[in-house]
Formats: C-alpha cells, structure tokens, sequence
C-alpha cells in the first residue's frame, strides 16, 4: 500500500511591503482600524511591472521546495496547482509553471477552490500518489490579486484583506502507514457562492468582456457578506478539523499544531478559542502578509520549516474555509 508525505516546502512574497499607514494614504482608514478588524498589519503586492506573476512566484516557491526535498524538477512526475488568480483568463497558470521547470510534457492541473485550493491540491496529489499513478508531485498555492483590488476608500472592506504571495510543497511516495497525509477531507455549499465573489467577467453575461464594465463596480470587483462569511467559518473549520481527528482516532490533545488558512486573524483567534488551544499550538502569519488566499498554507509550512519548528513525528492539522463555499482539513504525520 502506498502513502504520501511531504518532504520540502517553500515560499516566495514579493519585496514590495504595503503597510497599513500606507492604505491611510489612498483611502479613508487607519491602521488601528485594520488591526483590530483583521490583525493585519502589512502585506505584499507585485508593483506594476511585476503584474501577472502568479506563476513566477510559484516558481520561486518550487525551486526552494524541491531544493529542501532533495529532488529536481525532472525528479517531479506532476504538478497540481491551486489559484484564483491565474495569470492568464485561461489557460491555467499550471502549465506555465510546467513551462518554467522545463519538465517536457508531464502533467499540470489547476484547482480553482479560492482559499481552500492548497488542501484541495493536496488531496488531489495524495490520491494520485495513493493509487501508484505517480511518485512525486508538486503541489503550489499561489496568488496575485492586488490587481483585483479597489484600493479606494468605497472598496475598502476587501482592500485591505489580501496580499500576493506563492507556496509550494513536495509531496512523495512512501510506504510507512501512519506517517504522512493521514486523511484529507473537502466540502462545498454552492449555494452561497455569491456572498464572496467576484461576479465579471464570467460567461454567465452574453460576453466576458464588455463596453462599459469597469463602470460596474459591484460586480468587477471583489464582494463579500463579510459577516456571513465570519460566522461560518468559525463553524466549519473547526468542524472539518474535528472530522480528521475522528477519522483517524484522534484526539484535539493528540494534535501539535494547527495551521488555519489565513483570511483574519480573529477568524483564527475564534477557531482557537472553540478548540481550547493553546497559542503554542496554533500558527499566524496574516499580521505580515494579509490573506493570501491559496498561498497562505504552504507560506505557514515553509515558515516553520525555516524556523526549525516542524518535527518528526508530530501531528499537524491544516483547514481552511474560502468562497464557493469551500472548506477542507487534512492531518498530517510529520
């Protein structure tokens, strides 16, 4: 029987910090402001040369992943790439990243799961790995969406959420049962997809691009019930870690750490509080990067690689809740 296991993380932000005193100067807010509705207090945004770089970042991010696995890009047999945010309307920004390592023709899916796509990937390449189909896969979250944002004081509310940023993770074949990804577990409620959105272009209007439609702020530009959506994820990620204890036998005290996906920090502060966690088993980062979307787990990842505070043999849990609405946990085995 196989199993998978993740041998090298890596991440890669652009320079450009855009902090909170520096939002002051565009719209109407301050940074206390922000803090206390998201904890954040600086981001990273490609400047405008640097625009569509989803896959260059990604790229980055792979390049140090597999350095610390030990392999190469000719050592990967696929690539699962998870984004909102591709660089091009289609194709997907996987096959540019295929591009970029020179890997001939081997395969490279998009996941488009907003800020639950990095475990949905993983699920994805897990059961790949599973079935014997492949051996070794990238799995990449990356995001750039400061050119999607109304940096303006009417587009505040979403303004000052995100920031870009790419991760990546190599996931391998091993046959050591209960080491690894133990489980992955995904969700969707379709029904509130347009409580956070995007809603144009999209062929669900007779065109994709129109005369006229960067007059239509409502619907160009990103929307959410910002409520609504704290209220729910605050049940359902604790939920969906919850399911990946029971699914394999465990305990929240068995747990070593938990990396939530990074939308707010007070979604993570309630997370935290509703699993009676202590803070040292609990990993932000938002304060520094904002939400980068699919990006923010392996980012979390690659951060404790860096600072020695992933182990051998701990327990680790992954969940995050995002538009569609999606949700997913996975527990993994260091």
């Amino acid at each position: 029987m196989f199993f998978s296991k993740i041998t090298g993380v890596g991440h890669f932000v652009p320079d450009n910090v855009v902090t909170n005193h520096d939002l002051e100067k565009i719209m109407d807010t301050t940074d206390a402001w922000i803090q206390e509705r998201t904890g954040i207090q600086e981001r990273r945004f490609y400047r405008p040369h640097e625009k569509g770089s989803t896959a260059k970042m990604a790229y980055q991010a792979s390049l140090i992943a597999m350095q610390r696995a030990g392999v190469t890009a000719d050592d990967i047999d696929a690539i699962v790439f998870a984004t909102l945010s591709s660089d091009y309307y289609f194709p997907g920004s996987g096959v540019l990243l295929q591009d970029m390592l020179n890997m001939g023709t081997k395969p490279a899916i998009d996941v488009r799961a907003q800020c639950s796509g990095f475990i949905y990937a993983l699920s994805i390449a897990d059961q790949f790995i599973r079935t014997g189909m492949y051996k070794r896969i990238l799995v990449v979250g990356s995001e750039t969406q400061n050119i999607a944002l109304d940096l303006t004081t009417r587009g505040r509310a979403m303004g000052v959420l995100f920031g870009d940023g790419g991760g990546a993770a190599v996931l391998e074949q091993h046959s050591q049962a209960g080491r690894g990804i133990l489980s992955t577990h995904l969700h969707s409620e379709g029904k509130h997809a347009d409580i956070l959105c995007i809603r144009e272009p999209g062929t669900g209007n007779e065109t994709i691009v129109y005369e006229g439609m960067h007059e239509q702020h409502d619907k160009i530009n990103p929307f959410m019930d910002g409520q609504f959506v704290f209220k729910n994820a605050v049940k359902r990620m604790p939920e969906a870690v919850m399911e990946a204890l029971a699914h394999n036998n465990l305990q929240l005290s068995d747990l070593d750490m938990l990396l939530p996906h990074q939308a707010n920090l007070r979604i993570s502060q309630m997370v935290q509080r509703l699993l009676n966690l202590p803070d040292e088993k609990i990993y932000n980062n938002i304060q520094k990067y904002g939400n980068t979307t699919a990006a923010t787990l392996p980012i979390l990842m690659s951060e404790l690689w860096e600072q020695g505070r992933i182990k051998e043999g701990q327990l680790y849990a992954l969940t995050a809740f995002g538009s569609g609405f999606t949700w997913a946990s996975a527990l993994i085995r260091w």
